[in-house]
């Protein structure tokens, strides 16, 4: 990436329709979770005018009502109103379940390096492979509180005032459904100039464009966005069409995993392509991510690089990673081939120790289908994988 340029990254609220269906997909996870922490949950959902769909694989030993699930998951966002195209009490809920795969089943519950080697125990965190093959990112930066790049940082914030605003009661007139964009101008790597800043937000028939601009600028962007960042150069577009009435799942369908760029670094370093919600964490296509999170951000955090970007790859029912990459764009106080080691020493990529490391099987996963997975110091507990517990030992061992 050059020095000077400029760099764009978009948020949803929680009322857009992809984040709905993502929302409920986690709820599905979450609940079976809390009495299956074993679960395998593969959850998907599409939503439309009046429509859920929730489909996928399931393995469990409990029961979870998924129409309840769906329902209260729509009703909290805010569609409450049949007005509205979509509501939680009148829509149509279907589901179509299966169970898991027996041919995944069997590499997850016993990974090659067990097959092969008969005198591994049952105890052995060699024993879960990988879910899935597929390469995952993880970044962290020291430009922010929240070790994200400033675009999307500001893009989540601005989405969660925007919510913020409308169940609160200051501006009654909005609708669950919004988008956020921000476009900052970096100079040597350092953001400087908020470029442009775009709010979009569902609201009254009655709202009119000049009230909701004049009100997203006071209580929405003014409070979030730094003011050394904004100037008069700054353009700032609220509901650029002029009208944002029909929104939500009348307006577009949604599904489940169609926001990874939002659920990320938006867009500022790579995405393997697979999606989080509605997973179980034994599909590294999410412990994997939020693995090279932890070990990204504690690596940061631990001043040996002011940003870092890790690369890990699978193979479905191995548990050892096949590929680890690490990237410091230059930033980084030892060479990356040292940083690599120190990764390989102090973090265990195997899925099973993943989630043994970060604590993944117990429900906290809605919280984070809206607003993204990384960064979210916004959250009363802070998820296992924003932690940086390990940053003063990495130190140590680096030399520094």
């Amino acid at each position: 990436m050059a020095e000077n340029f400029i760099f764009s990254s978009e948020s949803v609220t929680e009322g857009h329709p992809d984040k709905v269906a993502d929302q409920i997909s986690d709820g599905v996870l979450d609940a079976i979770l809390k009495d299956d922490p074993m679960g395998r949950v593969a959850c998907e959902v599409l939503v439309s005018t009046g429509l859920v769909v929730v489909a996928g694989e399931i393995s469990t030993k409990t029961y979870v009502d998924i129409q309840k699930i769906a329902r209260e998951t729509i009703n909290g966002i805010g569609y409450t109103r049949a007005k509205y195209g979509f509501d939680g009490d009148t829509c149509a809920v279907l589901t179509a379940i299966d169970e898991q795969s027996g041919d995944i089943a069997q590499g997850v519950n016993n990974a090659i390096e067990v097959r092969d080697d008969t005198s591994i125990t049952e105890q052995d965190i060699a024993k879960t492979g990988a879910g899935d093959q597929g390469m995952m990112f993880g970044y962290a930066t020291n430009e922010t509180k929240e070790f994200m790049p400033m675009p999307i940082a500001l893009s989540h914030a601005l989405a969660r005032q925007l919510t913020k605003v409308r169940k609160d009661g200051t501006l009654n007139y909005l609708r669950p459904d919004g988008k956020t964009q921000v476009s900052l101008r970096y100079e040597n790597r350092k953001a400087v100039h908020a470029d442009t800043i775009v709010v979009s937000a569902q609201h009254h028939p009655e709202a009119s464009l000049k009230e909701i601009r004049a009100d997203i600028i006071e209580h929405v962007i003014t409070p979030i966005v730094p003011g050394n960042l904004i100037d008069q150069n700054t353009r700032i577009f609220v509901n650029p069409t002029g009208r944002f009435v029909k929104g939500g799942p009348m307006a577009d369908s949604g599904l489940t995993g169609r926001k990874i760029i939002v659920d990320t670094y938006g867009g500022w370093v790579p995405h393997g392509g697979g999606a989080f919600s509605g997973k179980d964490p034994t599909k590294v296509d999410r412990s994997g991510a939020y693995m090279t999170r932890y070990a990204a951000k504690n690596i940061v955090a631990a001043g040996i690089a002011d940003e870092c970007q890790i690369q890990v790859a699978y193979a479905i029912g191995v548990a050892e990673p096949v590929s680890l990459n690490v990237n410091t764009f230059g930033t980084g106080k030892i060479s990356e081939d040292k940083i690599e080691k120190l990764l390989r020493e102090h973090f265990d990529f195997r899925p099973a120790a993943i989630i043994r490391d970060l604590d993944l099987r117990k429900p906290q996963y809605k919280a984070l289908a809206a607003y993204g997975h990384m960064g979210r110091i916004d959250l009363p507990v802070l998820p296992g994988w924003e932690k940086t517990d390990r940053a003063e030992e990495l130190r140590k061992a680096a030399g520094l």
